[in-house]
């Protein structure tokens, strides 16, 4: 089994607003933290938005952010939405030849037992435990420079005054 790139930035994607909570984050932030295109996040946006698993602000100071708390966002809740398939063989897929041997091939009960296990692992992870094993992830994704900063006015020591 193998994720498209689709799955693979929509779960870096929720990553990063994961770890920059509490803000909106931008897509040319994003896609500059990856290193991947503006087009390609905003293609990966729609079907987040739709299952919910992020929200969008619009304005000038609009952005994404989490639909709902990271903990509560799964592995499989991604995949589900950003995979077109889970045929693993020919015989897993709609209108796909007739074999004699398809309800009672073994083949096929092994490779269905073993998607599903593959979904069960997926279940258990979500992209809070993603952010939570990174503790740098701040400072890797560039979101410390992103930070507000406290609007102090900058006051210059007696000495030197």
């Amino acid at each position: 089994m193998r994720l498209t790139k689709q799955t693979n930035y929509a779960v870096r994607m929720l990553m990063y607003c994961a770890a920059n909570e509490g803000n909106l984050s931008r897509i040319p932030e994003i896609a500059r933290a990856y290193g991947v295109s503006e087009l390609f996040l905003f293609k990966i946006l729609q079907p987040l938005t739709k299952a919910g698993l992020v929200e969008t602000v619009r304005g000038r100071n609009g952005g994404v952010r989490l639909g709902r708390a990271a903990e509560k966002i799964t592995l499989f809740d991604v995949v589900k939405v950003t995979e077109d398939s889970f045929a693993m063989a020919e015989c897993f897929e709609d209108g796909a030849v007739e074999c004699p041997l398809v309800d009672s091939c073994g083949l096929n009960s092994a490779l269905r037992k073993a998607l599903n296990a593959f979904f069960d692992v997926l279940t258990q992870y979500s992209i809070d435990d993603l952010v939570k094993a990174r503790p740098q992830i701040n400072f890797l994704l560039g979101l410390d420079d992103l930070a507000p900063r406290p609007s102090r006015p900058l006051t210059v020591p007696a000495v030197l005054a």
